[in-house]
């Protein structure tokens, strides 16, 4: 069984690893892993004490951060210290770099403050700019510290609910074109669609607002814009009969668009809320 000290010393490494994927490389976050769990263990001094592991891991600040400092200096960027440390020590004959010995200059619950209001201050430049989330996402393969390390794999891990009700208002729209037969009196792409939504509105992940237009787009096309366009195309040929007949024609096919571009959205708010 693995000692508590063991398993928080272990739990603070798999957030730094998780946190590298999609800014290291795979060679470099490697490295960046093997040489944070032995600057860990260099400070815990074998101590098997949960509380003194737990101090000692909280001098280490937050797994991103220290991930953020291993980008910048593989890029060459200067770094803007945010804890005095003393200087790095690098053994003879090798080339790579160790981590500093931490100091305790700043308490962990200082330094939270001052990365929520670095956050939060950085919120409001970016506020009132068009589509700011996504320039972040379409510069994440070039620059991933634009994106904060996000990635689709980072998202698909921290919000499954809300990727499933994704998936399930994609497979309503897909099950379309294929006319299987009902369920009861309900149609199955209705169920799917009823299952995806219910899924997205119990999320807190998207405004209210985000997820009525998510969940109502496959309705409105659907409906007004079976009428609409039902209507334009029944004009020549007249009668109720005729409108009927073009309303379920082009009924699912709008029904499908409309579902692409609510999907869209909620993927987008997503993205750039959280």
């Amino acid at each position: 069984m693995i000692e508590r000290a063991d398993q928080l010393v272990l739990d603070f490494v798999s957030k730094a690893a998780d946190a590298a994927h999609g800014v290291l490389r795979q060679d470099h976050r490697l490295d960046f892993v093997k040489r944070l769990r032995a600057r860990i263990e260099s400070e815990r001094a074998g101590s098997e004490d949960p509380k003194a592991v737990a101090k000692v891991l909280a001098r280490f600040g937050d797994p991103a951060e220290l991930v953020e400092r291993e980008a910048r200096r593989l890029s060459g960027a200067p770094e803007v210290p945010k804890v005095r440390a003393e200087p790095e020590v690098r053994p003879a004959g090798r080339d790579t770099a160790v981590f500093p010995r931490v100091v305790d200059d700043v308490p962990p619950g200082v330094a939270r403050s001052r990365r929520a209001a670095l956050a939060k201050a950085a919120s409001r430049t970016e506020r009132g700019l068009p589509f700011a989330g996504l320039r972040r996402a379409a510069m994440a393969r070039a620059n991933p510290m634009a994106s904060g390390g996000r990635d689709a794999r980072t998202l698909v891990k921290g919000y499954p609910r809300e990727v499933l009700a994704l998936g399930l208002l994609v497979l309503a729209a897909l099950l379309v074109p294929f006319g299987l037969p009902a369920v009861a009196i309900f149609q199955l792409p209705a169920i799917v669609w009823a299952a995806g939504a219910v899924t997205a509105l119990t999320s807190d992940s998207w405004s209210f607002r985000d997820r009525m237009i998510g969940c109502g787009a496959p309705l409105f096309g659907y409906a007004v814009g079976g009428v609409v366009i039902g209507a334009l195309r029944a004009e020549s040929a007249g009668g109720f009969n005729a409108f009927v007949e073009q309303f379920f024609a082009v009924s699912g096919i709008m029904f499908m668009i409309f579902t692409g571009l609510g999907v869209v959205w909620l993927a987008y708010r997503l993205w750039d809320v959280n």
